[in-house]
C-alpha cells in the first residue's frame, strides 16, 4: 500500500497545540467570510457605501467585516449584508430547505 502524504495544510495544522487549532480555525473562517463578501461585492461592483445603504447597515461596519478587523460579527449583520448583495440564505436539513427571511426593520 502506498502511503498518502499530508498536504502542507494539514502538516501545519497538526503542530498546533489545542488553543492555536481553535485560533487558527477561527480565523480561518472569519477570514472565508471576508473573502466571500469581497468576491460578492466585486461580482456586481458595489461599493462599500452602497451594501451598507442596501443592508441598512454604517459603512464602518461593512468596510471592518470587508477588511477583515469586525472580527464579531452578529448573525443579523452577516444576513443584512448577504441580503443587501442580493443573496439568499437557506438552511437544509434532511433534503427541506427554509429560507431565512431578514425583516427591513430589526
Amino acid at each position: 500500500m502506498i502511503k498518502k502524504r499530508k498536504s502542507t495544510y494539514d502538516e501545519f495544522v497538526s503542530s498546533l497545540n489545542t488553543q492555536q487549532k481553535k485560533a487558527f480555525k477561527r480565523e480561518y473562517k472569519n477570514l472565508l467570510i471576508d473573502e466571500m463578501i469581497i468576491a460578492l461585492m466585486e461580482l456586481d461592483g458595489v461599493s462599500v457605501r452602497k451594501l451598507a445603504e442596501a443592508a441598512e447597515l454604517s459603512p464602518t461596519i461593512i468596510q471592518g467585516v470587508k477588511s477583515g478587523l469586525r472580527k464579531n460579527v452578529t448573525a443579523i449583520s452577516l444576513l443584512k449584508i448577504l441580503n443587501g448583495l442580493g443573496c439568499k440564505v437557506i438552511v437544509e436539513k434532511n433534503g427541506k430547505q427554509f429560507p431565512i427571511k431578514i425583516p427591513k426593520k430589526i
